[in-house]
Order: structure tokens, then C-alpha cells, then sequence
């Protein structure tokens, strides 16, 4: 009982978190930017991919027989690699944004525009909900004939592979060569293009400036290392089965928390979104 309120109350916070952040984009004007609506649909994102897993955890706290049908338990992994794949594209999309702000300001208006904006939006889940496919279509494809006892808290891709009687080489090469592209390619990207904005920021002599600079990508780095980071060391890098116990906290973090923490680092760290949100509060 004391975990259901504790992550009931994560989760409604969570939506209400991400919800705020749509909501001030889609209304206030100064907010009608490419990386304000980047954010936006980084907050839709968040909001399908934690409910994937949260609402039927939270139903699970409370009853005594656990159980979820075949079908169920392959759309909700389906469903959780396509909002977190699609998630991580967008995330290295915002970094390319922010490069292009900072290094190429003069040309940001006429690179960024919402073409090209909707364009990579579309890139995003399109990579994400194919990533997902690949790995679902492999594993349905398995014979479950080994255990019917999931050990995680969700049908997560690793814990299922555990469950065939059949040897799962395969679907893990094919998880480390697409899932691994998607997640290391976006990385790359993104680091690629924050070495660019520091060698530029280093150049502005104002102190001033400098901080201008790196405060407009201060949220976005932190949200990037905390997804990254959780996202390699629990499904790229191997583990003994202890390490594995530990992974399955990991992705309490990346499945529950980060949904959570992305809005509030967003909203306390923006002055812009400051503002937007003390005025729908105030005309409440």
C-alpha cells in the first residue's frame, strides 16, 4: 500500500507535470518556438510511455494473482520500446536544435523551419514505433515454453527472451544491431553536437554570454544524460544476475522517475516557462 501511494502520486504529478508544459506551449505566443515544441512533444511522449507501465503496476500492488495475457504483455513492450526509442530520437533532434541556435544563430529561423520542425518529428516516431516493431515481431515469434514467470515489474524484452525454451541469440544480435544503432547513433549525435556549442560558447568572451548560452541547454544536457545513461547500462551493457536485480531499479528511473523529473527540470530551470506558468496559474 505504501508503494502504491507513493508511485499513484508519482504518476499523477507526472501527468500533470507534462500536461502543464503542453498546455503553456499551445497557449502562450513568446513560447511558439522549435524548442518549445520540441518539449511539447517531448511531454506528450513521456506522458504514453510511463502510462504504459505505471497504471498496470500500480494495479498489480494491489492484487494477489499478477497476471497479464500474451497479447497484453507483448502490445505494452511493443508499445514502451516505441515511446522510449522515439523518445530518444527526439531527444538528439532537440540537441540539433539547440546546435543550430548557438553555432548558426543567423540562419535558425530560415533552417528551423516548421517544415523541417514536423519533419523531424515524424522522424522520431517513425524510428521508434519501426525499432519497436522489429523487436516485438522477434519475439512473438518465440516459443514460451521454458516459464511462464515474468521477473520484472512490466513485460520488459530482456525478461521475456528469459522465458523461451528456444536459443535467443538471434533476437539479441537483432536488439543489439537496431535498438543499439538507435541509442548509440542518437548519443553520437548529441555529443557531436554539444562539442560544437562548447567550442562556440568558449569563444564568447561576456561572462554573461557564456551563461545565456549554456542555460539554454543546461535542461535538455541533464534530461540527456539521465535517459542515455539508465537506458545503456540496462539494456547494452552485460551483467551478472545480480547486476540485473540492480538494472531492474534502473528502469524504476527511466520508466517512472524521468517522466516525472523531465518537466520539473524544464519548468524550474526556464525562465520562460516560469512566466508562462505563473500566468495560466494566476488566471486560474
Amino acid at each position: 500500500m505504501i508503494l502504491f501511494v507513493m508511485f499513484s502520486a508519482i504518476y499523477v504529478l507526472t501527468i500533470i507535470g507534462n500536461l502543464m508544459i503542453i498546455e503553456g506551449v499551445k497557449h502562450e505566443s513568446h513560447l511558439h518556438k522549435p524548442m518549445y515544441f520540441f518539449l511539447a512533444n517531448l511531454s506528450f511522449l513521456e506522458i504514453f510511455y510511463t502510462s504504459t507501465i505505471t497504471p498496470n503496476g500500480l494495479r498489480n500492488l494491489l492484487q494477489d494473482s499478477i497476471t497479464i495475457s500474451f497479447v497484453g504483455c507483448l502490445t505494452q513492450m511493443f508499445f514502451f520500446a516505441a515511446f522510449g526509442s522515439s523518445e530518444c530520437v527526439l531527444l538528439t533532434v532537440m540537441a540539433y536544435d539547440r546546435y543550430i541556435a548557438i553555432c548558426q544563430p543567423l540562419f535558425y529561423s530560415t533552417r528551423m523551419n516548421p517544415s523541417l520542425c514536423v519533419q523531424l518529428l515524424c522522424l522520431s516516431w517513425g524510428c521508434g514505433f519501426l525499432n519497436s516493431l522489429v523487436h516485438t515481431v522477434y519475439t512473438a515469434m518465440l516459443p514460451f515454453c521454458k516459464d511462464h514467470l515474468i521477473r520484472h515489474f512490466f513485460c520488459d524484452f530482456l525478461s521475456l527472451l528469459k522465458l523461451s525454451c528456444k536459443d535467443t541469440y538471434p533476437n539479441e544480435l537483432v536488439a543489439t544491431l537496431v535498438g543499439g544503432s538507435v541509442v548509440i547513433s542518437g548519443l553520437m549525435l548529441t555529443l557531436l553536437s554539444y562539442i560544437n556549442i562548447l567550442r562556440v560558447v568558449l569563444r564568447i568572451r561576456s561572462e554573461k554570454g557564456r551563461q545565456k548560452a549554456f542555460s539554454t541547454c543546461g535542461s535538455h544536457l541533464i534530461v540527456v544524460t539521465i535517459f542515455f545513461g539508465t537506458i545503456i547500462v540496462t539494456y547494452l551493457l552485460p551483467g551478472s544476475d545480480s547486476a540485473n536485480e540492480q538494472k531492474k531499479v534502473l528502469s524504476v528511473i527511466y520508466g517512472v522517475l524521468t517522466p516525472l523529473i523531465n518537466p520539473v527540470i524544464y519548468s524550474f530551470r526556464n525562465a520562460d516557462f516560469q512566466k508562462a506558468i505563473n500566468k495560466r496559474i494566476s488566471h486560474r
